[in-house]
């Protein structure tokens, strides 16, 4: 028997046969809960099987509750412990979940859960998930295998699929069996369908959305699919029409009248509906032509044979290598004979100089050198302060100024120049007057 999707919300009865505080869904009332209290005394475990169908939504809770009494110490009857627990969920020998199964968990003292919409193309294969979880205070870790085996719908997938975006609402609250349950609802009194489904729910925030603010609890949205086997109603189609259609290009709000069915408790955002009419799509899949642009089938790849003929690379070594030298070469002849074979020399330029140019220039050069010989031989004196140690004319080395037994003390900044050896006496101007011997 195919159990619906609701049956596996919340029942850790059915994994282990051992239940601890859970609540199970009444399958003859919605939204009626039965609470039942029992006891855990075995600690032997299987794995539990659960049969979902393809195109509907699965949901499965994984409850800190039932996972407590897994780690030591054991509590006892009554007892309540408060262990941070945290779970991981991933594929049986891979390290994460199937493409369309995912998972949340808010906090370490919140309930795990896992959903998703299962595929066509699973149907008949049994998926193996392994939930480890962490007791992060003792470190403690539990390990269970849930085992999917995903069923094939009748009548899946439904022609008539609608999206709501609920603005007001979180990923995790959105799963809780009552709050999908009078979404459900309030969709069913708007479509009025005989056979209505919940195909999938996504986080706005995989879609793209922005984290919202932690102010005036503002939530993430979610985005909720449904599915039915009637054409859409009325008030669902008038999100289409060209009025409301500009009141959300302007950023407004569209007028619905079944609005109010679901303000009292969901807020949508009718701008962000989307309808998709399965009857009406067209395939496709279109027929290859073969024309211009397209290549002939060519069969399979043939791969060349070992075989092979050796080649000689010797021949393209040369030309590669003998070509680019011989350019070189031939510049470098060029530029030796540029450089040295056609200079003109001295002689040629003073034949096809100006005589009065050459004139000029032989007296420059002349003139230059008397004044260079004149300066070796000034023998004016220098300033104590820039009398080298050699004498710059004869190289003898010059005697110090003092003997050492000369008390350096009493020797005068400025030295006169009077006995210096090697200097020149300055002849000085005499005064008028007589002279005395």
């Amino acid at each position: 028997m195919q159990l619906p999707w609701w049956w596996e919300l919340g029942d850790p009865c059915a994994w282990t046969g051992q239940c601890r505080g859970t609540r199970r869904m009444s399958p003859a009332t919605t939204g009626t809960f039965l609470l039942t209290v029992y006891t855990i005394f075995s600690k032997v475990h299987s794995d539990r099987n659960v049969y979902p169908s393809a195109g509907v939504l699965f949901v499965h809770v994984l409850e800190r509750e039932y996972f407590k009494g897994e780690f030591p110490p054991y509590p006892k009857p009554g007892e309540i412990s408060n262990d941070p627990i945290t779970f991981n969920t991933n594929l049986m020998g891979y390290p994460d979940r199937p493409g369309w199964l995912r998972y949340i968990q808010r906090t370490p003292y919140s309930d795990g859960v896992l959903y998703g919409s299962p595929t066509a193309e699973n149907v008949g294969k049994p998926t193996v998930i392994e939930i480890t979880a962490y007791n992060r205070r003792t470190f403690e870790t539990a390990r269970h295998n849930l085992i999917i085996n995903i069923m094939s719908a009748e009548d899946f997938p439904l022609p008539y699929q609608a999206e709501f975006f609920i603005k007001n609402m979180n990923v995790e609250e959105m799963l809780a069996s009552e709050v999908l349950g009078d979404f459900l609802g309030a969709v069913k009194n708007v479509w009025q369908p005989e056979r209505l489904n919940a195909i999938n729910i996504t986080s706005a925030l995989d879609r793209g959305g922005r984290v919202p603010l932690p102010i005036n609890d503002m939530k993430e949205g979610v985005y909720v699919m449904v599915g039915a086997d009637v054409p859409f109603s009325s008030c669902l189609r008038e999100v289409e029409n060209p009025q409301n259609q500009l009141r959300c290009s302007q950023e407004m709000e569209p007028v619905i009248t079944c609005d109010k069915k679901f303000r009292t408790q969901f807020y949508i955002d009718w701008c962000k509906i989307s309808l998709v009419d399965k009857t009406k799509q067209v395939s496709t899949y279109h027929e290859v032509i073969r024309g211009e642009g397209i290549l002939p089938d060519g069969g399979e790849y043939k791969p060349p044979s070992d075989s092979l003929k050796s080649r000689d690379y010797y021949t393209d070594f040369l030309i590669t290598l003998a070509v680019p030298s011989a350019v070189a070469l031939v510049l470098f002849l060029i530029l030796a004979y540029i450089m040295c074979c056609r200079r003109e020399g001295v002689e040629k330029r003073n034949m096809q100089t100006p005589d009065i140019q050459l004139v000029h220039h032989s007296a420059i050069q002349k003139s230059t050198k008397e004044l260079r010989d004149m300066s070796k031989n000034r023998e004016i004196a220098w300033p104590l302060s820039t009398l080298p140690v050699f004498h710059p004319v004869t190289g003898e080395i010059i005697p110090p100024l003092h003997t050492d037994n000369y008390e350096s003390t009493n020797m005068p900044l400025m030295q006169t120049q009077q006995n210096l050896p090697h200097q020149t006496q300055i002849p000085q101007q005499q005064t008028t007057g007589k002279w005395y011997p």
